[in-house]
Formats: C-alpha cells, structure tokens, sequence
C-alpha cells in the first residue's frame, strides 16, 4: 500500500484496526529489509514497515515520547527534540578544551541488532503500565524481517528505520546516561554514539574497563573492540568531525573542530 492510499484505507478499515489494537489480536507485517552503502564498501540493514505499521508506531511515539523525554540527561543529543548532532561536537569540544584529553571511545557492536527486548520491554513498562500499549510494542520488536524475499526471525534487536526506534534506543542507553551521571564522568551521546572525556590515560583505562563491564552485564550489549579505544584529540573523530591544534595566541594545548578527512 502506498501513503495516497492510506487514507481511504483508515477510512474503510479503521474501525477494525482499531478495534484489532484493543483486542491485541493485532499483527504487524513483516518488516522489509533495506541495505544502503556505508563508507568502506559496507552495508547498513534498514528494516521498512508497511505503511499501516509505520503509522501505528509513530501514533505510539507521539504518547510515549512525552512520558520518557523529559527524564532524558543533558547530554544525550541523539533523536530529541531541539537537540542535534552539532550540539553535541561543540560539547565533545569544550570537554577536550577544558582539559579532558583522554577519550574513550566505544563503539556498541551492531547496537540496533543486539537489543534485548525483556530489558527494553521492562524499562518500558516501569512507566507504562497500558497492557495494550505493551502488547503491541512486542509485536512490533518481534516481527519477522523479510530479506531478499525469505522471513526471518526477530528474537532480539530492533529495526534501524523505523519510527519508533530512536525513541526505543535512548529510552535504553538512558540507563547508560544514568550511569555516567552517577560516575560523575563528562560524556557525549548521540543515540548509540558516545564518548567519555576524562584527564588521564590511567583514569580512561579504568573508565572505560568499568563502562565494559556494565554494558555487557546490565544491558546485555557488546562493543566493537576494534573500533573502540583510548584516543587523543588528534586521533579523535566524532559525527563527521575531527580536532585539530588552535594555532590562536594564548590558546596552547586547545582544539578546533575540522570536517573529518581534512584534518592532517
């Protein structure tokens, strides 16, 4: 069904659908896998909902949204409302330029594939008690993907394009937002992007062993270990952007923000 159709379609069959939410007898379409270039000759695996489904979650996005947002940390940037990626470099910034030059940088394996659906699920329902709401959030997480023509299972993970998903994933790693909080670091998030500052090669060892620990024992999710590690500002690239040397008097030992591939 394409979008001009859709509302006919609601026209016609809304009542049913909606009376099929109530009841939960309600079954969302497999997702259509989608593969789009990323840089380095890889791929990138979307998941597209019909049209329907799209329209259902974003009806639930627009009530969950207001429920979990304004609980949301200051320094997560990713998917709200007013916040946005460059916000986040200029934060990343400010850390460095204020003398937290060790990063640790961690890159969650695959993050969208390997959520767990009862710990997302759980975090959800502390605040949304609705069992129709629950029912059909499931539903959604556990909707087969059909690539190149053949269905697949979905036991854990979450489809990258979708509506509902950059809701879901903040509502998830706001409990890693949480954690930095309470650790006291100085970090950026933005959706499953994050980096941690803080003034020591020692102390980034150390947080950053903590933080591995607690992603793989509380939220169940692997790092890439090979794209993660401690860097140094000129080593550093975040969102399209690197840092390099301020040439400016009286500026020693602070960062500027290059687009990423210029920098020497």
């Amino acid at each position: 069904m394409s979008v001009d159709m859709l509302l006919s379609y609601l026209q016609s069959e809304g009542a049913a659908l909606v009376q099929s939410v109530r009841s939960g007898s309600y079954q969302p379409s497999p997702i259509k896998g989608v593969s789009i270039p990323k840089s380095k000759g890889k791929t990138r695996l979307l998941g597209v909902p019909t049209v329907t489904d799209r329209m259902l979650q974003q009806a639930l996005l627009q009530v969950l949204e207001p429920l979990f947002e304004p609980d949301f940390l200051p320094h997560s940037y990713g998917f709200r409302p007013n916040r946005n990626a460059h916000q986040a470099v200029q934060q990343a910034q400010r850390n460095i330029n204020e003398g937290y030059q060790d990063v640790v940088d961690i890159d969650l394996k695959s993050f969208f594939d390997e959520v767990d659906h009862a710990i997302l699920l759980d975090l959800v329902y502390q605040r949304v008690k609705c069992p129709h709401t629950m029912r059909l959030l499931r539903h959604f997480l556990r909707a087969p993907i059909q690539i190149e023509g053949k269905l697949h299972k979905r036991r854990k993970g979450m489809a990258q394009g979708s509506p509902l998903s950059p809701l879901l994933s903040n509502i998830l790693l706001h409990e890693l937002d949480k954690e930095l909080e309470k650790r006291g670091h100085r970090y950026v998030r933005y959706a499953d992007d994050f980096s941690i500052y803080v003034r020591s090669k020692k102390a980034a060892r150390r947080v950053g062993n903590g933080i591995y620990h607690f992603l793989r024992d509380r939220l169940r999710l692997p790092i890439n270990r090979e794209k993660s590690g401690i860097r140094r500002p000129l080593t550093f690239e975040l969102l399209g952007y690197a840092f390099v040397s301020s040439y400016k008097k009286g500026e020693k030992g602070k960062y500027q923000l290059v687009v990423s591939g210029s920098a020497p």
